[in-house]
């Protein structure tokens, strides 16, 4: 990286500084969990690398410019996998994960320097994907006892914030249909946390499941002898309630 990024290196790798970088190490941690999901060894290690290269570029110029370099990354994990592990590092008696993750907030909290609960809420990234955003954000609440006992509340939540976007969809406000619509996902994404099941995991299924019932619809037009922008939405449903089916 500093042969890359010196006089006689890469244009562009000599024109990124950390804003430009943001999207690629967002693409490229995506890029890590299908290979997960793949379960594909090889690809895990290429993908992993191309994660590695972007920690090494963000400390090549954090280097340049004089603020932090690779051992300034490396020392400050060491430090907080230690001071976050007083269990293993230290003295303190821990005897299953349960307590492991209340110790680590705690921690956390203290290291923050957070003394409200709205502080620790607003910390989440806001850069996160918003169903991962919301999980976190309605995880951190039902800590103190904001949250219910079982899914059954969160399912009336849902069919309440539905009626609700139901009342506002033709109108003109944006603003509210905005709200609303987006109380709606909020109440489905607790619904799935209360259910133990990732939003993202069941969003992501369901695509999946599109796609692949869209598929058999346009196999299925082309044996017809027709192109789907020509056929009607009731002679896709039809073919879309064959493919369920299948």
């Amino acid at each position: 990286m500093d042969t890359l990024r010196g006089e006689e290196g890469c244009p562009w790798d000599r024109e990124q500084d950390h804003k430009s970088l943001k999207r690629y190490l967002i693409e490229e941690c995506y890029e890590v969990l299908e290979a997960i999901d793949e379960e594909d060894e090889d690809k895990l290690i290429e993908e992993l690398g191309d994660v590695l290269l972007q920690v090494v570029f963000h400390a090549q110029i954090g280097k340049e410019e004089g603020y932090f370099n690779i051992n300034d990354v490396i020392k400050g994990i060491c430090n907080k996998l230690i001071e976050r592990h007083p269990h293993v590092f230290g003295e303190v008696n821990i005897s299953n994960s349960e307590e492991v993750l209340a110790n680590w907030d705690d921690i956390k909290k203290k290291e923050k320097g957070f003394e409200t609960y709205t502080e620790e809420l607003k910390h989440i990234p806001k850069n996160l994907p918003a169903l991962i955003r919301a999980e976190k954000v309605q995880k951190k609440a039902g800590k103190v006892g904001f949250d219910w006992n079982d899914a059954k509340p969160a399912l009336e939540k849902v069919i309440e914030e539905a009626n609700e976007v139901e009342q506002v969809y033709k109108s003109q406000n944006k603003e509210k249909i905005i709200e609303e619509v987006g109380d709606l996902i909020f109440s489905c994404v607790n619904v799935a946390r209360l259910l133990d099941i990732d939003p993202e995991d069941a969003l992501n299924y369901t695509i999946d499941k599109f796609i692949s019932r869209f598929h058999y619809i346009e196999v299925k037009s082309k044996e017809m002898g027709k192109k789907l922008t020509e056929m009607s939405l009731q002679e896709m449903d039809r073919l879309w309630e064959m493919s369920k089916k299948q």
